[in-house]
């Protein structure tokens, strides 16, 4: 997992130090949000994980729409890089 973090921060970072932008929180969320989809595929009635879902996608769904007034640029990149729209 830390091996995966790592690699999505470098990936999505916008300078050296970058830990913490919207477009390293973007791609963090989006992973979290995989894993968890995953989970439900196996185990369909974990109700209490759904709620970690729901707000993992919520706080994605602001954070991209935050990015997408301030910096359209880095917003595209983003959406592309992570494959999120089609």
């Amino acid at each position: 997992m830390q091996e995966k973090k790592k690699e999505i921060i470098n990936t999505l970072k916008i300078n050296p130090k970058d830990v913490g932008s919207s477009e390293v929180q973007i791609g963090l969320l989006s992973k979290k949000i995989e894993n968890l989809t995953d989970h439900f595929k196996k185990n369909k009635n974990d109700k209490h994980s759904t709620l970690g879902l729901v707000k993992a996608v919520n706080l994605r769904k602001r954070l991209l729409a935050y990015l997408k007034r301030k910096n359209v640029d880095s917003y595209t990149k983003v959406i592309s890089k992570l494959n999120l729209r089609k």
